[in-house]
């Protein structure tokens, strides 16, 4: 049985070759968020971004959540496969880096897709819960502080519909979970939502060895 493959910059290169569909707007959202402080780091791979738009057409969403917007990239890659009528709702912090985004969103032609919330993701969170109700989200997405994870997780789980799905990124948080002298909140939080994932039968799970660790949680239907 084939084991992993261990991807070199050159096999890298030729997997991005003949698999990944870029064009002209994400190539400069990418280019203008790595010259941010530490954008190289929190930016989405252009592969990821590509899956999670397959995923969201896949799952045939209507209503999808992020948690985590930043420069806009992976709510740009999402919001492009969303059908006449969807939306998505993206969460972060500050409005800073969704300033970055508007501009993209506009040239793309999804801005109109795109809900832009600024503040405390868990009040967002409870907010959609109390005005939509359980159920009523189709896809999740989850890439902000680690520490809030498992609080993420917990609200996706009740936003989000039988047989919907939860993505979740970083979930190798850059290869830190197997460093055992590594304590920090950030590692700690991913440990330990990793080990309860593993157990949760309100989903079924599958963790991508890709990028920095992409988790996929379908809840599973009543």
């Amino acid at each position: 049985m084939a084991q992993q493959t261990s991807f070199s910059p050159e096999l890298l290169e030729y997997v991005r070759d003949v698999s990944l569909r870029d064009d002209e707007i994400l190539l400069e959202l990418r280019a203008e968020t790595a010259e941010l402080p530490m954008g190289s780091q929190m930016l989405l791979m252009a592969e990821e971004g590509q899956l999670l738009g397959l995923l969201v057409a896949l799952t045939g969403a209507q209503l999808v959540v992020e948690v985590g917007t930043f420069t806009g990239y992976s709510t740009l890659c999402m919001a492009r496969s969303l059908p006449p009528g969807g939306r998505i709702v993206t969460c972060d912090i500050t409005d800073r880096w969704p300033a970055i985004a508007a501009p993209y969103w506009e040239r793309a032609g999804v801005a109109d897709r795109i809900e832009v919330r600024v503040g405390d993701a868990r009040e967002t969170l409870s907010e959609l819960l109390a005005v939509r109700g359980p159920g009523a989200v189709d896809f999740f997405f989850i890439d902000a502080d680690k520490a809030g994870y498992l609080h993420y997780y917990e609200q996706a789980l009740q936003l989000v519909r039988p047989g919907g799905l939860i993505v979740l990124d970083n979930t190798v948080f850059f290869g830190r979970v197997v460093d055992p002298a590594l304590r920090d909140t950030g590692t700690e939080a991913i440990r330990e939502f990793n080990r309860l994932l593993l157990d949760d039968d309100r989903v079924d799970i599958a963790m991508l060895s890709m990028a920095d660790g992409v988790t996929l949680a379908r809840r599973r239907k009543l």
